[in-house]
Formats: structure tokens, C-alpha cells, sequence
């Protein structure tokens, strides 16, 4: 038998959740647009682990306070990551497209798990 233990919070708003993710959504119609699409979801990630109370300066060490209630850690991490590098001067002709749908699919993944957006 396998005990979980839950972090106590309070509940995260899903539907306000739900709609930024799709608003974020529309940027990846354009190549010019992901590094924002990224940095959106980046920061919706962030505020889901303020919410969800997780102790850190920084997103990254709230990640690491999170990550036994993530279900696939090392997507995030490399979403986050990736992120992190579009920050930098990035000439948007060299993103992938798969890049950038992995690394979105990590941020979904991680806020489906905090409980930010339904399964």
C-alpha cells in the first residue's frame, strides 16, 4: 500500500486557468509568435506553483519543491529550460516545431498535474 500525500491549498481557479492556456494557444499559429506562446505558459506554470504554495525565489526552485507531484518531472524541467533559452536573443527561424510542441505539452502536463487545468 502506498501512501500519497497531498499538499494542502487552496483549490487553483481552473476555468481562469483553462482560458489563458487557450489564449496562449492562438500564438502558436505564427513561428514568430511561440517564444511568447512559451514564455506565456512559463508564467502560468509559475503562478500555479505560487498558488499551490510551493516554497522558492525563483520558478525553477519552485519546480524542484514540486516535483513529486509531477508526473513527468524531466518534461518540465526541459520545458522550463527551453523557455529559459528563448529569453536569450533567439532568431525564431531556428525553432522546431516539434521543440515547441514538446515543451508546451510539458507545461500542460505540469499544470494538469497541480490541478490548474483538467485532466
Amino acid at each position: 500500500m502506498r501512501l500519497t500525500f497531498r499538499r494542502h491549498s487552496k483549490k487553483l481557479n481552473v476555468k481562469r486557468f483553462t482560458e489563458r492556456w487557450k489564449a496562449l494557444q492562438k500564438n502558436c499559429a505564427s513561428r514568430k509568435t511561440w517564444p511568447k506562446a512559451l514564455a506565456e505558459a512559463d508564467d502560468l506554470l509559475d503562478k500555479a506553483l505560487k498558488q499551490r504554495h510551493f516554497k522558492g525565489k525563483t520558478t525553477g526552485a519552485r519546480l524542484v519543491a514540486a516535483q513529486h507531484e509531477l508526473t513527468d518531472n524531466g518534461s518540465v524541467w526541459l520545458s522550463h529550460k527551453y523557455c529559459q533559452r528563448m529569453n536569450k536573443k533567439i532568431d525564431v527561424r531556428t525553432l522546431k516545431k516539434k521543440e515547441v510542441a514538446q515543451a508546451l505539452a510539458g507545461f500542460r502536463q505540469a499544470l494538469r498535474d497541480l490541478g490548474a487545468l483538467e485532466q
